[in-house]
């Protein structure tokens, strides 16, 4: 790409990240609902968790960005710092792109250019680990608030759900310990086929970096899941047994549902309310700890990795 072309990408993905801010932030829900949810909490209380949940985002984004150099060994060596700063600038371009699979992008930018494109497939692998873990766990936590229900009726349509959601985690785990057979599923796809070859260091990967990387996916769920039970006691007064099962659910299908970047929001907050707030009359605080978790694990960061790209030095490659 040229120094204009990277110029252009730069002052797009900054400005359409700020735009997105706002208007997701200035006009969706009910401001006054909100702000007598939030008056109604402890301020002291409320300040230490949102604290306490933003010290987590830096480990959220710390397990991810291990978890990329981890994949990026083979492809190009790079320090923790540098891959750290990548994985933020990618969720920029993740946010602005659906169901965030733009932040391989922003995160090669900063490679060698004759790197970017097997990084490309490699970063890949990461995102199906993640996918994995989330179709697991969010397939035992379906399996869970359907026997918890204590329902005599035969539900067809929670079962259908069950043996979806198996199906899809069967396939992905097959999927993701056959790197392999990744590479020649790509191999397929007309649009990609041309650098099929770039695909080679997929065939690479140990079994013992899959592993390693399906590790610090799981640790990145396990913080992502705490940050939400942690929100919704504070701010929804929901008990921490009610949103065991709930949470695992709401990210399994907010994973599974295609969103852009105008009604992410929308579907996480809706997803959340439907499993939670039913039984516990809750909407706006559940709906609240929903915006509350987004804004701090996905906004900001955006944010920041918008900025990042701006002003970063970024190689570009010779044609």
């Amino acid at each position: 790409m040229s120094r204009r072309t990277i110029l252009i990408i730069r002052w797009t993905v900054f400005l359409l990240a700020s735009g997105f801010l706002y208007l997701r932030l200035s006009t969706h829900g009910d401001a006054q609902g909100f702000a007598e949810v939030l008056s109604d909490r402890d301020q002291a209380l409320l300040l230490v968790t949102l604290s306490g949940v933003l010290v987590l985002t830096l480990l959220n984004w710390g397990l991810e960005a291990t978890k990329w150099r981890l994949l990026m060994r083979d492809v190009e060596r790079i320090t923790f710092g540098k891959a750290f700063v990548a994985t933020i600038a990618g969720t920029s371009i993740g946010m602005i792109t659906p169901n965030r699979v733009g932040e391989f992008v922003g995160r090669v930018l900063f490679l060698a250019p004759e790197n970017r494109i097997p990084a490309s497939f490699a970063t890949a692998v990461g995102s199906i680990a993640q996918f994995v873990v989330t179709v697991v766990m969010g397939t035992f936590g379906l399996i869970a608030l359907i026997v918890t229900a204590r329902s005599e009726a035969f539900d067809p349509l929670g079962v259908a759900w069950i043996t979806l959601c198996v199906l899809v985690a069967v396939a992905s785990l097959l999927l993701y310990f056959n790197p392999d057979l990744l590479h020649r599923v790509i191999a397929r796809i007309p649009f990609i086929r041309r650098w099929e070859q770039h695909a080679a260091s997929l065939d690479r990967m140990s079994i013992d970096v899959l592993f390693r990387v399906l590790l610090f996916s799981a640790l990145r769920y396990v913080v992502f899941a705490i940050q939400f039970m942690i929100i919704l006691v504070v701010m929804a007064d929901v008990a921490l047994l009610d949103s065991l099962f709930a949470i695992p659910v709401a990210f399994l299908f907010s994973t599974l549902i295609p969103t852009v970047m105008l009604t992410e929001l929308g579907v996480r907050g809706s997803i959340a309310v439907a499993l939670i707030s039913p039984q516990l009359a809750q909407d706006k605080g559940v709906f609240l700890a929903s915006t509350a978790l987004w804004v701090i694990n996905i906004a900001l960061p955006a944010l920041v990795g918008s900025l990042i790209l701006l002003m970063a030095r970024i190689r570009n490659a010779r044609a």
